[in-house]
């Protein structure tokens, strides 16, 4: 669609209700988490961020790890509660990009720069942050609903087997998408003159 940037993070919101139908080409798709990857800056230059795109197959397979999961740890009484929300609103999307950082990339810069150790896992973090809002803001764009979900750390170390991911990588978020199959929540606004200040 190519709306202004400015439009698009107007419009991106969190849908909990998908439909396993694509606007555009999984090659398309592909080149999106490509363009965040290659363009998103982060500190120092680091590129610590890892993103893995799981479509179809690949997709079904992580969100039945996150039922499965779930079911084990959940109350029975209220697990139908649980599998109905991951069903329609994460399973039934078109695909889902996990977001991860390695951490190898940010233990070699608190080696070479001690003076800011403490603050590279803080800074790769807001690396992520961004690849975050930039691969949603674009789905969106594209015609996408997405949402961002954070399952980890318990499917970490199932996630890390089935896809034969380094150990290294760190799961920050999960971003299942697809067409929007429902309205997004009403969201509610705090005042702007509450969240930001203006010296002259």
């Amino acid at each position: 669609m190519e709306r202004s940037c400015r439009d698009a993070l107007l419009r991106r919101r969190s849908y909990y209700a998908l439909s396993a139908d694509s606007p555009i080409t999984d090659a398309q798709i592909e080149e999106i988490v490509r363009f965040a990857v290659k363009h998103v800056p982060s500190a120092f230059n680091s590129q610590s961020t890892r993103l893995v795109l799981l479509l179809h197959e690949h997709h079904a397979a992580l969100w039945k790890i996150v039922k499965r999961t779930l079911h084990s740890m959940v109350a029975e009484e209220a697990f139908a509660r649980t599998a109905q929300k991951v069903d329609r609103g994460f399973a039934a999307g078109y695909g889902t990009v996990l977001f991860y950082e390695d951490t190898a990339v940010v233990r070699s810069l608190q080696q070479r720069f001690p003076l800011y150790a403490g603050n590279f896992h803080d800074w790769s973090e807001h690396t992520s942050a961004m690849h975050q809002l930039a691969v949603w803001t674009l789905l969106e764009d594209a015609g996408f609903g997405a949402s961002l979900q954070h399952y980890n750390p318990l499917i970490d170390k199932e996630v890390r087997t089935k896809w034969h991911l380094p150990e290294e990588w760190r799961l920050i978020a999960q971003m299942p998408f697809g067409l929007p199959a429902g309205e997004p929540p009403v969201k509610n606004f705090e005042p702007v003159e509450a969240r930001m200040r203006v010296f002259r």
